[in-house]
């Protein structure tokens, strides 16, 4: 009978591929509910883990870029799952490159995929700050990053952003962030960039960066950098990770 199901499964598949691949609502739908349910029914572990194992068993010990292309085989070949992807992580690269950050700030870790893709392009002595909601992705996260072998780069740090981000000065001893990349819940672009403005973490020429503005979307976010004179933003045209559906990412630079 379970393999009924799979072959079933592997012919919806087929099936929809193509289709989900130009529609943003199917593809969420189709690879966030549908499989990732059924997979975690069928094998008894997370995506998340089913992740781990891949870059375990796929990727070399202490090279970032073998774990960040493990884990982009695994999306393309295997599994979806919600990383920036390798076609919005060039640009994300490109980003981080141009800024070099002292200090950087992540919201929303995940799997440690775009962790991993940002603290391998930082400057000696600069850290990366992660932050991650849910546990179970953290725990997750921090494996990911130790094979990476970026771990002294890197400070997780789990709980709510909004709790987090008025305690980043006091616990890391910093005075302002040179780079933040938003790749959490859209909901929370908005009052977590007013949170930075209002603890005084970003200065003149803080860069940030959002993810997924247009799919899933962050209407609101998008309408507060680009409509408010402390902001200077550009959009960068892409595709939702792993699809040929339109995505991009913002970039806006704090004015002060």
């Amino acid at each position: 009978m379970m393999m009924v199901v799979v072959v079933v499964m592997i012919i919806i598949n087929s099936i929809l591929s193509v289709l989900h691949q130009r529609n943003a609502r199917l593809a969420l739908l189709w690879h966030d509910v549908f499989v990732e349910r059924f997979l975690n029914s069928l094998t008894g572990s997370s995506r998340p883990q089913r992740l781990l194992k891949a870059v375990q068993r796929n990727a070399a010990k202490g090279d970032p870029q073998s774990v960040i292309s493990a884990i982009d085989y695994f999306c393309r070949h295997s599994e979806w799952a919600m990383n920036v992807g390798d076609e919005k992580g060039s640009i994300l690269d490109s980003v981080v490159s141009e800024v070099s950050p002292t200090t950087a700030l992540e919201l929303g870790t995940y799997c440690g995929y775009s962790t991993v893709r940002i603290a391998r392009l930082l400057p000696p002595g600069a850290s990366l700050i992660t932050l991650e909601f849910n546990p179970d992705y953290a725990a997750v996260a921090r494996q990911v990053i130790a094979h990476s072998g970026l771990q002294d780069k890197i400070h997780l740090v789990e709980g709510p952003s909004g709790d987090s981000i008025p305690k980043l000065k006091e616990r890391f001893g910093i005075t302002s962030l040179d780079f933040v990349f938003l790749d959490h819940w859209k909901d929370r672009y908005v009052p977590d960039t007013k949170l930075l403005e209002e603890c005084g973490l970003l200065r003149k020429g803080s860069v940030l960066l959002a993810d997924n503005v247009i799919c899933p979307g962050a209407p609101e976010y998008l309408d507060y950098v680009r409509n408010n004179p402390r902001y200077e933003s550009r959009y960068f045209q892409s595709h939702l990770e792993y699809t040929n559906v339109e995505d991009g990412l913002e970039k806006s630079v704090f004015l002060g």
